[in-house]
């Protein structure tokens, strides 16, 4: 146990009274201190600062984090191809260098940069405040290999935020590759590429369309060459290590995206026009002196003159160059300033091309000034909205060309809403605006380019003037400068008209289209969604008690939606085009037509009210209706040609197009054509129909025509040089089509090129078509870029539809490695080469091949699915009538 303490009582008392004390003062301490509390209450210490959280790690989605907006960008670009061969010429170089300076704004305290990098090899990154041009420590730089390309730069010292301004400098070198996309070559000449997102596959940026910026871009090239880009450049010559080069130094963008910078090496030569605005159009040599440009410049003059008058808005750029590419994935590219073409696209040759050929090319002009106000001027803050773009300019495109005397309007029913009524009529189809989350992979955008973005926006915004009236319309088009959402343009036009946004969302917001059902004896009208595979329920929507003798709705198609009638009433409106067609406008005969085969393909109307319709034709010679019966018929012959039905169709339609090709046949044997545009369209059909479906008479003349041809004078008129170079290689042997195939390579005029292109699809040889569709793989023969429109011609062919198939799924990976941007095309190549298909063997194949692009696969899936179901269903319906109108 412990020791015991002893102590003295003394000591005892003493420390006592200490203890006492002690505790009186600290009750008196006690006492005082509640008095300071109560007089001056106690106030919280201050919170410890927290340092800012800096980000770190990837971006969560594959968009990019918004704590850098770009300003400006330095681009200078060196490409190392030769496209003048020297003298001295070893070995052509398929190589670039450059670098680059982003200047951009620090919205947050950060460490990381990301922006968007691909096919590059970057070789050199640093970061300096702009301000004070201090340096900031690089930890280090790569570049992600996988779909969201970005380029991920993390630095020691963060960058401060609060809006300062940093510089961000890049040296790169990359590959001129021939894929049609990025920086591409093709020839001995460079050229660009950049919608949707290809600018990040020439230098580092930020290559999203909200995230504009102004670009200064400097290019150094080889001499005897020349650069152009979107400004004004300023070349002049200098020595680099020992060789003789040309610096080209561009004036400064307007604030744009950068999809809409485009740059281009070439020996080409230009035609100019100076109008307010100098125009010039760039080309081949040869096709510049033989004055092949010459109506792009004037048409251009005469469209910017009526944009600018139409937006009440100047073309904001002091220039505006055009040029026609030998080889470009897309028809036309919509470059701020720089605008570029297929070849056929831009250039009109007098002598060898057709009314269509400059029809497109005015048309194809007025639908890229078009962008140059919406587009580039307005852009789509997210690829989700490209149908503002795409849409806008395909419609204003029918108004453009007015300045140059075309009356296109009404063809827009035949071109835009009845192509776009086709895809939207299917399950897998999609709206208009898309959720921006749903868009984000580049095969996700690039399957937005396609006939719902570009005719029925462009159908869509017809309702919407129409509605409006076209004047208010065009007034009400603002946000120059700017990003824009769909619900932007709508308050715009709100103050001219009530409540657009409550009319206009179900069209934007909502897949496919309503179908209106009238019952006439009742006055019973009702409304669903319309689609061939039908799954929703009719509901009432409002009643018309108007009894007349026939009703007609939808007049001038300025709706989108079909109309459907009680029998009673469709067998009055066939009575009245029968008896007097005139009575009934030329738009609403097409429409009729082309709502009841369409109707009758959704199981909601009998096929023989459809097939009736189609016998006042031989009383009508317009182009409008006869297009619409042609398009609906050539249905059918997908469907039947194939089986026993297809004699007695062909047997219908040689009797029905008998009268029309008499109507035309003195213009055709004269070598000449009718005045009217759309006559000569019809002049066309007439000829193609009547020739296709055994006309001895059409025949014997193509023949004729041909073998004068063949024989060294070609008297056939631009106009009907497709039609009968077609037929005559139809009913021809392989010496015809290898005279064709020889006329094709010695053909310097694309658009001439394009017809025989065209017509050597047409043999019924199979070793021919096999052999052709090879050439689409060898570029030497056909060129990159018209191999899909070659595939989907030979599938086009009875014969060639299987080879064709085939064809595309055994070199699938091939096409989609070597076309690049040209995915944009894969889904109307799927579509070509399916749309003969109608059996259960057909659908299995489909459906094995999981691999081809997954929009377009299911549309063209559910399109089999939907015409198995119609075929079991109508076949023998169809032959019965067929052969009953013998």
């Amino acid at each position: 146990m412990a020791k015991g303490i002893g102590m003295s009582k003394a000591l005892a008392v003493g420390v006592g009274v200490l203890t006492v004390s002690s505790v009186c003062g600290l009750v008196m301490m006690a006492v005082m201190y509640k008095i300071q509390i109560d007089r001056f209450p106690p106030v919280s210490p201050p919170t410890p600062t927290k340092p800012p959280v800096i980000p770190t790690g990837l971006p969560p989605t594959l968009r990019l984090p918004d704590n850098l907006i770009p300003e400006s960008y330095k681009v200078l670009i060196q490409p190392y191809l030769y496209a003048v061969i020297p003298n001295n010429y070893t070995n052509q170089s398929f190589a670039f260098t450059g670098h680059s300076t982003v200047r951009v704004k620090c919205m947050i305290v950060s460490k990381s940069i990301f922006l968007h990098a691909q096919d590059l090899n970057v070789t050199t990154v640093e970061v300096r405040k702009s301000d004070s041009n201090e340096k900031l420590s690089v930890s280090g730089y790569k570049i992600h290999q996988n779909e969201t390309n970005f380029l991920e730069i993390q630095l020691k010292d963060a960058m401060s935020g609060n809006e300062t301004y940093y510089d961000i400098f890049t040296k790169f070198e990359g590959e001129l590759f021939d894929v049609l996309d990025g920086f591409y070559v093709s020839g001995l000449f460079a050229t660009s590429l950049l919608q949707p997102t290809n600018a990040r596959k020439v230098f580092p940026c930020f290559d999203e369309p909200a995230l504009k910026a102004v670009f200064q871009i400097t290019i150094i090239h080889r001499p005897d060459t020349v650069a152009l880009s979107n400004g004004i450049g300023d070349p002049h010559q200098t020595e680099i290590d020992g060789e003789e080069w040309i610096v080209t130094t561009f004036e400064e963008t307007p604030i744009m995206s950068t999809y809409s910078l485009a740059f281009t090496v070439s020996d080409f030569k230009s035609k100019t026009r100076h109008s307010g605005t100098i125009i010039h159009i760039h080309a081949r040599g040869d096709a510049i002196y033989a004055g092949h440009a010459d109506y792009a410049l004037e048409v251009t003059e005469k469209v910017l003159i009526r944009y600018q008058d139409i937006f009440g808005l100047k073309y904001p750029l002091t220039k505006i160059d055009q040029i026609a590419l030998p080889d470009i994935s897309v028809e036309a590219m919509e470059n701020w300033g720089f605008i570029s073409y297929q070849e056929s696209g831009l250039l009109y040759d007098k002598s060898t091309a057709s009314t269509f050929d400059q029809e497109r090319v005015a048309t194809l002009i007025a639908h890229e000034l078009a962008h140059q106000w919406f587009g580039n001027l307005v852009t789509m803050r997210w690829w989700n909205d490209l149908w503002l773009n795409e849409g806008f300019a395909t419609y204003m495109s029918y108004i453009g060309v007015q300045a140059d005397g075309w009356d296109l309007r009404d063809l827009i029913v035949l071109r835009e809403t009845q192509t776009a009524f086709q895809v939207d009529s299917l399950n897998s189809s999609h709206p208009l605006r898309l959720q921006e989350n749903d868009i984000q992979t580049f095969s996700e955008i690039t399957e937005l380019f396609d006939d719902i973005t570009y005719s029925k926006g462009a159908a869509v915004l017809r309702m919407l003037a129409t509605f409006m009236t076209e004047d208010a319309f065009m007034r009400g088009i603002k946000f120059e400068y700017k990003n824009t959402v769909y619900k932007d343009l709508l308050k715009c036009l709100q103050e001219t008209k009530e409540d657009l946004e409550g009319f206009m969302s179900t069209w934007i917001e909502q897949v496919g289209y309503p179908v209106i059902t009238i019952i006439t004896q009742t006055g019973e009208t009702s409304q669903e969604h319309f689609l061939l595979k039908q799954t929703q329920v009719r509901r009432p929507h409002f009643q018309l008690q108007d009894k007349d003798e026939w009703l007609l709705a939808n007049v001038n198609c300025a709706g989108f939606f079909r109309v459907n009638y009680d029998e009673e009433n469709w067998n009055k409106l066939r009575m009245q085009l029968e008896r007097y067609h005139h009575v009934i406008p030329i738009i609403n005969r097409g429409q009729l037509i082309d709502d009841a085969f369409n109707i009758a393909r959704a199981h909601r109307l009998n096929v023989t009210i459809a097939l009736s319709l189609t016998k006042y034709l031989v009383n009508d010679t317009e182009y409008i209706p006869w297009e619409s019966a042609l398009k609906n018929l050539d249905h059918l012959i997908l469907m039947f040609d194939r089986s026993e039905v297809y004699g007695p169709i062909t047997k219908y339609l040689r009797n029905l197009i008998t009268r029309l090709y008499d109507h035309f046949e003195e213009y055709t044997i004269n070598g000449t054509v009718p005045e009217k545009h759309t006559d000569q369209y019809n002049q066309v059909n007439a000829i193609s129909v009547a020739c296709s479906n055994g006309l001895t008479k059409c025949i014997t003349m193509a023949k004729s025509l041909f073998e004068d041809y063949k024989n060294g004078t070609n008297d056939i008129h631009p106009n009907l040089r497709k039609a009968i170079y077609c037929s005559a290689i139809a009913s021809g042997d392989e010496y015809d089509w290898e005279f064709a195939w020889m006329e094709y390579q010695r053909a310097t005029v694309a658009a001439e090129k394009d017809k025989l292109r065209y017509a050597l699809s047409c043999t019924k040889e199979i070793w021919l078509l096999n052999r052709y569709l090879q050439y689409t793989i060898d570029s030497s023969k056909i060129r990159k870029m018209d191999m899909f429109s070659t595939i989907n011609y030979i599938a086009k062919n009875v014969a060639g539809q299987p080879l064709a198939w085939d064809f595309v799924r055994e070199h699938w990976s091939y096409i989609t490695q070597e076309y690049g941007a040209g995915v944009v095309s894969l889904g109307s190549l799927l579509d070509a080469v399916t749309k003969r298909f109608s059996t259960e063997l057909q659908r299995e194949q489909e459906e094995k091949n999981q691999g081809l692009a997954a929009r377009a696969l299911e549309q063209v899936i559910e399109r089999t699915e939907a015409n198995i179901k119609w075929v079991k269903e109508n076949k023998q319906i169809v032959k019965d009538w067929f052969t009953g109108e013998l």
